[in-house]
């Protein structure tokens, strides 16, 4: 299958969306129209790049099936319930406490500082989080700030 990158996607790419994992974003590059799915992720296999992040980009909206390109056959799945699959399948993790701050809190500040003057006070209560302890106990507050599907990631930072 080939994919080509939609103006959602870019723009989601140019304002560094929360909903594109570092190694999505890269992988996001290579898709032109050209290459397949399959060269896509060879190119990216030493990164940890899989066909979910791709299936995560298209699900997002990010990518396009390019016209004439052949989708592989199977059951159509919502992005809610896809993203609870994956959730289910993770094993758990053994990251600290510690590893798990240093990788939510960014993710979260992003997040904040994207609600503008609306999430001053909630940008400010993640910026003065001290630990991870400080860090979860705002997760309500962010995804119903946010969206429960875009605070996806800081969600699984904090608790995978």
């Amino acid at each position: 299958m080939k994919y080509i990158k939609t103006e959602l996607g870019q723009q989601a790419f140019k304002e560094r969306s929360p909903l594109f994992s570092a190694r999505q974003r890269s992988t996001f590059i290579l898709f032109d129209g050209n290459k397949t799915q399959e060269q896509v992720l060879a190119a990216t296999a030493g990164m940890g790049v899989t066909a979910e992040d791709v299936e995560h980009m298209v699900a997002q909206g990010f990518l396009a099936l390019v016209a004439g390109s052949v989708a592989a056959p199977g059951p159509v799945a919502s992005a809610d319930s896809v993203l609870q699959a994956e959730d289910a399948a993770l094993p758990p993790s053994n990251r600290t406490a510690q590893e798990r701050y240093a990788d939510a809190k960014p993710i979260a500040t992003k997040l904040t500082a994207s609600l503008g003057l609306r999430g001053f006070r909630l940008n400010l209560s993640v910026e003065a989080a001290a630990g991870f302890d400080d860090l979860l106990a705002l997760l309500p507050k962010i995804q119903e700030a946010v969206g429960s599907k875009a605070a996806r990631e800081l969600e699984r930072a904090l608790k995978g």
